[in-house]
């Protein structure tokens, strides 16, 4: 049992798995006590024992109405199961225990369609419901994550003192937090989904690049590590250079002498939210092909026993990379990843007006420059820029930002062009030259298939001498 039996709880935690009880631990941390609950009570009892829960200000509860009878009005209540019908199960057991004002969120990687399903839900009922992203994983959770919560206002605002006392800090001085209230409806997981989005665009990237450099250049992997490490202390600096400079050269544990990358299938897994973003982005019309490239590019990894066999029948050559540089890889990289956050952040801008959710763009990149997945340095001047200009459509064309393009949009080419050349696919650096290339260029072939369209359907055109009026034309009489 708890330290403090008789003591409510200033808050209460469902769900004892890994990043349920480390949010509890990191609530508790900050002098509060936290009721925990799981529906299976071993889970409960395990966090009891871990970390000397028994001297923690824990309130263990076996059953679900003593685990809402155990905590302070109005309650604040941090949902942290799986996603789907797992979550749906959680609040239709607890909504007829909740009171007036009580205020139950779900901090899942819940897809946003179904926040607003239990946001309709909710206000049916007397108690507030908060769709809540948190990323950071298992260690952001326990000292830190960054937390993206949205829905109703007045209810966020009652959670934020405890929710900035959770999250990572960032600044100078370590105190700014990086929470921010995402907006109505479910901002929160909206933003999340994008944040992962993102994530799965700079992860693909980043392994292309690593590709480019081990097969294409012919570097081991501890030079591989060298190469991320120094990388990790200049304009590329981020989490998941960090991590990967810091895997690189591991050891294979089973293999004496080799690499634990060398063991690992390359056939990627996801949980869903790299898909969900680039359907909600057709959705909105909204282009984020690096994204979607990423995303496509973990489902043919997929056809691992597929790509064996076509590459023992096609048996196509794979050449070295000729006249690429590790500087001009690195140019590269920063370019494709100024375009995939642009895409993440213009799909958020569009999202927000189509959905109604208010979202204040330039507080959103300030939240992912501490404990997210995505962290990284250039995250401070995209916070900036936004400041500078909250109706900025594209980063693009920021002032931060354009002259790095004019900079490293040479070297995306280069490298571009001769992976292809070589032979080494890289699908998400080339979504994103050509995302560039398009945001950029004043004149697009869509003319002529604007004139396709209306010649075989009859589906009318616009003229550039008046834009918005639109003709039809008997082009094959």
């Amino acid at each position: 049992m708890s330290a403090f039996p008789d003591e409510l709880a200033d808050a209460g935690v469902i769900g004892m798995a890994v990043m349920g009880r480390n949010l509890a631990k990191n609530i508790e941390s900050r002098g509060h006590t936290v009721a925990i609950y799981n529906r299976s009570y071993e889970k409960t009892e395990e966090v009891m024992q871990w970390e000397h829960g028994k001297e923690a200000r824990f309130v263990p509860c076996r059953e679900l109405k003593d685990f809402v009878a155990a905590i302070k009005r109005p309650r604040r209540i941090i949902i942290m199961v799986q996603a789907g019908k797992g979550t749906d199960a959680v609040i239709e057991q607890i909504a007829p225990l909740l009171e007036q004002g009580d205020i139950l969120v779900d901090g899942g990687n819940a897809y946003w369609g179904d926040t607003d399903r239990r946001n309709a839900f909710a206000k049916g009922k007397n108690f507030f419901f908060v769709g809540m992203g948190v990323s950071g994983g298992e260690e952001g959770a326990r000292i830190g994550p960054s937390i993206m919560p949205g829905g109703d206002k007045e209810a966020v605002a009652k959670l934020m003192p405890i929710l900035k006392e959770i999250s990572a800090k960032v600044g100078k001085k370590k105190d700014e937090a990086c929470v921010t209230y995402c907006g109505e409806g479910s901002a929160g997981h909206f933003v999340k989904m994008v944040h992962n989005g993102i994530e799965y665009g700079d992860m693909q990237m980043i392994a292309e690049v690593y590709d480019l450099i081990h097969r294409g250049l012919g570097k081991g992997h501890k030079d591989a590590a060298k190469i991320f490490t120094k990388w990790n202390q200049g304009e590329l600096a981020s989490f998941l250079i960090e991590l990967t400079g810091n895997i690189a050269d591991k050891a294979d544990p089973k293999k004496k002498g080799k690499f634990l990358l060398d063991a690992i299938r390359d056939a990627a897994g996801q949980k869903g939210t790299g898909k969900w973003t680039t359907v909600a982005a057709l959705e909105a019309g909204v282009p984020i092909p690096t994204i979607t490239a990423a995303v496509d590019a973990r489902l043919i990894s997929s056809l691992k026993i597929e790509r064996e066999a076509a590459a023992k029948i096609l048996k196509l050559k794979v050449r070295k990379l000729k006249g690429i540089t590790i500087n001009d890889l690195a140019k590269a990289l920063y370019a494709a990843k100024i375009a995939a956050y642009a895409q993440g952040m213009r799909l958020i801008i569009e999202a927000s007006k189509q959905r109604g959710y208010n979202t204040d763009i330039g507080s959103i990149p300030a939240i992912w420059r501490g404990g997210c997945i995505i962290r990284a340095v250039f995250l401070d001047r995209i916070t900036t820029a936004f400041k500078k200009q909250p109706n900025l459509p594209s980063l693009l064309i920021a002032g931060e930002f354009k002259k790095d393009i004019g900079r490293t949009l040479p070297a995306l080419r280069k490298v571009v062009g001769a992976a292809v050349t070589a032979g080494i696919p890289v699908p998400a650096l080339s979504a994103s030259l050509a995302y560039i290339e398009g945001y950029c260029t004043a004149r697009l072939p869509a003319y002529l298939t604007q004139a396709q369209r209306d010649a075989f359907g009859s589906h009318t055109y616009e003229r550039n001498e008046k834009p918005g009026e639109f003709v039809h034309t008997e082009w094959l009489a």
